[in-house]
């Protein structure tokens, strides 16, 4: 018997956050049942004890008392790259969610395309072009301002320089679609790099300029995009899509 899938599905909005915390799970559960197991192991023991069996109480107490202060040393920072990975996941289910709204206009939508040590987060393909998002899924303060401020090269966040620029990722998964499409496709596409943080206000401090890459909230992406004048035709759209879903599937 076989599997009646001939090829792997497509991947899902933030699956490597999901991969990464499925990881992250395993080793909390892993430490948790170290250090349950010699609880159990001292709990045997002074129930020897009360039934005059030759005891090591102290011993065993010992064990479990050590293997529990290690687990908690251990688990602390995982519980915190945790939130971070979460969150990160939920901004780019979030964006997704938005970007599926393109898929009425024409367009074809990938998500967490996995590269060289690194993955992209969204590509859309479309009569519009074809666009690299990376999402950028940041804490905000509790109260007061969350601005990104950018002026075509600096950002700001609430006013503190970031650095390096989260438009670097970009132009980096931009270079290397447009590197993949040529393998396979035998022609060269242009690619638009773009950079959203969900839940933040974005406002450019410098004429928006489309030929550097874009920095939006989710919210003005898809509008930006159909905004945009049609640069693809139907046939060159479909092209650009297969080959991509085939890398994907394949890798």
């Amino acid at each position: 018997m076989r599997s009646p899938l001939k090829d792997k599905p497509l991947r899902n909005p933030g699956q490597s956050l999901d991969d990464k915390l499925t990881d992250y799970a395993f080793d909390v559960l892993f430490y948790a049942f170290i250090a349950l197991m010699f609880c159990m192991f001292a709990a045997m023991e002074w129930v020897r004890t009360w039934t005059n069996a030759p005891p090591m109480p102290l011993l065993w107490s010992g064990i479990a008392a050590i293997s529990i202060v290690i687990g908690l040393v251990r688990v602390r920072p995982i519980f915190a790259k945790w939130k971070n990975v979460k969150l990160g996941r939920d901004g780019e289910k979030a964006v997704g969610q938005h970007l599926e709204r393109l898929r009425e206009y024409g367009a074809d939508i990938f998500h967490d395309i996995r590269g060289r040590n690194f993955n992209i987060d969204h590509v859309v393909i479309s009569p519009k072009g074809i666009f690299v998002i990376e999402t950028k899924a940041w804490s905000k303060p509790e109260s007061g301002t969350a601005t990104i401020e950018f002026d075509g090269s600096i950002f700001k966040k609430n006013g503190f320089r970031i650095d390096p620029s989260p438009t670097v990722q970009a132009l980096a998964c931009s270079k290397y679609l447009k590197e993949l499409l040529v393998q396979t496709t035998g022609r060269e596409f242009s690619v638009q790099p773009i950079v959203t943080f969900p839940g933040w206000y974005v406002e450019h401090t410098a004429a928006f300029n489309k030929n550097q890459p874009w920095v939006l909230n989710p919210k003005a992406l898809t509008k930006f995009i159909l905004n945009s004048n049609n640069c693809l035709s139907f046939e060159d759209t479909k092209l650009a899509s297969y080959h991509l879903s085939r890398h994907i599937r394949t890798t």
